[in-house]
């Protein structure tokens, strides 16, 4: 398996510290509001990255963090702390809105075929060891109080931007919005590792700490759940593009600063999703997010088609026509899954050979697009009906796309329905389902409704929602 590695600037193989064996982190989203399709692009080939490396044959671990504290509207340390914001924003407490958020994040998630990380652990249960980190930070002379908080003092280091990608020029303050003074920094690129009552005094969440009533910086949260969970070495650090500085940046100077060796060897940045103005963004324009894609009558497996068939290392660019286009290419791809005859017995030779070209293919640096390209070789091949749903399945194991699907036959699709619509009412039911948990139920009665104007209707039962065409 190879990718391109952002640390070296280098596709590399992938060598593990431990044989067989691969400690991967996903930076997991700040859970303030729904995530956009822009961050679910990066869930999605990270995601693609974790099943590949696993269709390889490596023992994955996985880990995700949860940001429920401390990430302010600035990833420089300044602005609003967005868990406050949303809160505000709803009228909820912070945990209630951590709560509502993560778990219509995971409804995403869901959705578009993204597994779950083997651990996911929010930032607010390791308090102690954010604390304990601070503690050898300042005890080996990496940290510093001043104004009543902590800062990391990377002046210290003699590489701070590892990435190679920064121009200190344009971090001068004033120059960049997201750059702003803060008079207790010795340096402009020190970061908060600790906040007091000082910063923010209606701050929702606070703990007791050896330097006064406070709350961690969102960069030590990544640093301590990782180690608290995958140990001191990792193999792969996951995440978009965005997250590279400063936030990933500050990761590797605290972390190699507290063990006292190299913390990560691989770095996969993935690229940003635009809209035609630009960057996509939770403040701008149409917030484009699954439900809203839904709404509009698009499966949610239509969207993941569209970012496999581009690269991670490319920034991709969202309209509706493309959506489109890409709506119709699952629909006929569906088509021609469902077209194989059920002949013959599978080719256990043939499977294999195929499973190793798609390994080499979408193993170099994560080529889903030639991945895809080879999946309709398989259906133009030669190859008997058994042998080709069998590599099918083989491939949509990474892919996710749902392909055997349109081969099922259900109950409630009364031997007819198209895989694609089942997937769309299905994901629809599981947002009703989030709604009414979150006792919104406006909102999961208009989902109901847009199922009737589709001509689907549902029945409540003791065993769960039942559907049907009306």
């Amino acid at each position: 398996m190879k990718i391109y590695n952002t640390l070296t600037r280098n596709v590399e193989q992938i060598k593990p510290n431990v044989e067989g064996k691969i400690a991967m982190y996903t930076c997991g989203p700040t859970v303030y509001h729904f995530a956009h399709i822009g961050n679910l692009r990066s869930y999605i080939m990270e995601d693609v990255l974790e099943k590949t490396l696993r269709f390889e044959g490596y023992d994955v671990k996985r880990v995700m963090n949860i940001t429920d504290v401390g990430h302010l509207s600035s990833d420089a340390d300044s602005g609003e702390d967005k868990m406050l914001k949303g809160a505000k924003r709803e009228h909820k407490t912070v945990m209630e809105i951590a709560k509502f958020y993560t778990d219509a994040f995971f409804s995403d998630c869901a959705k578009l075929n993204i597994k779950t990380p083997d651990v996911v652990e929010p930032a607010t249960n390791c308090i102690d060891e954010f604390i304990h980190m601070i503690e050898v930070l300042l005890e080996k002379g990496y940290a510093y109080q001043a104004g009543e908080n902590i800062y990391f003092d990377t002046s210290k280091l003699k590489n701070y931007y590892v990435f190679g990608n920064q121009n200190e020029d344009e971090l001068m303050v004033g120059v960049r919005d997201d750059v702003t003074e803060d008079e207790n920094k010795r340096n402009k690129n020190d970061f908060v590792l600790w906040f007091t009552k000082s910063k923010f005094e209606d701050q929702a969440l606070k703990w007791d700490s050896p330097w006064g009533v406070g709350y961690p910086g969102w960069h030590i949260e990544c640093s301590c759940i990782s180690m608290k969970h995958l140990g001191e070495y990792m193999d792969i650090h996951c995440g978009g593009i965005d997250n590279m500085f400063p936030h990933h940046t500050n990761e590797i100077a605290q972390s190699e600063s507290y063990l006292g060796h190299k913390w990560c060897n691989y770095w996969f940045h993935v690229h940003h999703l635009n809209d035609e103005t630009g960057k996509m963004s939770k403040s701008k324009g149409e917030f484009l997010t699954v439900s809203l894609l839904e709404s509009k009558g698009y499966n949610p497996l239509v969207y993941r088609l569209f970012a496999l068939q581009s690269h991670y290392r490319k920034p991709l660019t969202f309209s509706y026509d493309a959506l489109d286009q890409c709506a119709s290419a699952y629909k006929k791809l569906l088509n021609k899954v469902k077209a194989i005859k059920d002949e013959g017995s599978v080719d256990d030779g043939e499977v294999k050979a195929w499973h190793n070209k798609f390994a080499e293919i979408v193993g170099n640096d994560v080529n889903t697009a030639m991945g895809i390209t080879l999946l309709y070789d398989v259906l133009k091949s030669d190859l008997n009906g058994a042998t080709k749903k069998a590599i099918i399945g083989d491939y949509d194991y990474v892919l996710g796309l749902d392909l055997l699907k349109a081969c099922e036959v259900t109950e409630d699709s009364n031997s007819s329905e198209d895989a694609e619509l089942v997937a769309l009412v299905e994901g629809m039911i599981a947002e009703r389902k989030e709604a009414k948990k979150a006792k919104d139920f406006a909102k999961a009665d208009e989902i109901r409704a847009k199922l009737l104007d589709m001509g689907i209707a549902l029945e409540d039962t003791r065993e769960g929602v039942k559907w049907k065409r009306v």
